[in-house]
């Protein structure tokens, strides 16, 4: 079972930006800040659900290769709206919502590219 995971981005503050707005759009929030005088390393920022972070972003080299990044949404009205959100907030399109079937019944989703390269993804799961 997966707790957390993380991407490591180039700009913290425009990354910041871009997931807060982004994943406001599938009610995901910031939740928590750290900046690098407190974690004695780099800035850190954690997106969540009801006041728990379990995605972070962290400044420094992105990661190599980049991530991927999958968030499961309740509809397919959200994975349109993620979509087109991001593609607002400046990412680049990684595939159009719709069916994938090729990786199982029923699934759904839309990809971009965040402003490192990061593939993230909202999936509903129909079934």
């Amino acid at each position: 079972m997966i707790d957390h995971t993380g991407a490591t981005v180039s700009d913290f503050e425009r990354s910041k930006q871009f997931y807060t707005t982004v994943l406001a759009s599938i009610g995901y929030e910031l939740i928590v800040h750290f900046p690098a005088s407190k974690t004695g390393r780099t800035d850190v920022a954690g997106f969540g659900e009801n006041g728990k972070p379990d995605f972070w972003i962290y400044q420094g080299t992105p990661n190599q290769p980049p991530v991927d990044v999958a968030f499961r949404v309740s509809s397919q009205q959200l994975v349109r709206l993620f979509h087109q959100t991001a593609l607002d907030a400046g990412a680049r399109d990684n595939g159009p919502p719709g069916p994938r079937s090729h990786y199982h019944e029923g699934y759904y989703g839309g990809f971009v590219l965040d402003p490192d390269g990061h593939n993230i993804e909202a999936v509903f799961n129909a079934g």
